[in-house]
């Protein structure tokens, strides 16, 4: 397992014709590789997305900590039933959802993290990197993106979009 001391990386994993799912990115104070500790397979890799520092920690040292400090355990336990829901939330998004609404509801938690009135930048993203994160095609991102910048929702630029106004529920 790791702490991410400093910088950012993304859990993804990728299938024989190199597309990609993003199953999250985490930043400084965050861990991964959290499931190798029962000895199990990886179930995904990690890429940084810039300089990172990041702390190993083995299952020996975290059952000691866990032994000092059982509130560890309860942090981890918190932490990784979060990705469960995540990950449940997730499924339930690909197997429900149309591109369109995952496109949606990934730019309002986007949003929601910038706690700001429109107009709001969501940069470092791009057309691929979205596909990834909503389980859609690049071209289907394209596609959406192109639509809704004609429609004056958004404004688009290489690695950028701009929210200009609310997004219509429907597409």
């Amino acid at each position: 397992m790791f702490i991410l001391v400093s910088g950012r990386v993304k859990a993804f994993s990728t299938d024989e014709d190199g597309r990609e799912i993003t199953f999250g990115v985490y930043e400084a104070g965050d861990y991964f590789g959290e499931m190798a500790l029962d000895g199990g397979a990886r179930s995904a890799s990690v890429m940084a997305l810039e300089h990172c520092e990041c702390a190993p920690i083995d299952l020996d040292e975290l059952l000691v900590c866990i032994q000092n400090d059982p509130a560890v355990a309860m942090a981890l336990l918190r932490r990784v039933i979060a990705r469960a829901r995540a990950a449940t939330a997730a499924a339930r998004s690909l197997a429900l959802y149309s591109a369109y609404k995952r496109l949606t509801h990934l730019f309002v938690d986007i949003a929601g993290t910038k706690k700001g009135n429109l107009p709001i930048e969501i940069s470092d993203l791009s057309h691929q990197d979205i596909a990834a994160r909503i389980g859609a095609s690049r071209e289907m991102v394209s596609r959406l993106l192109k639509d809704l910048e004609r429609g004056g929702y958004v404004k688009t630029t290489v690695r950028k979009v701009v929210l200009l106004k609310k997004l219509p529920i429907k597409w």
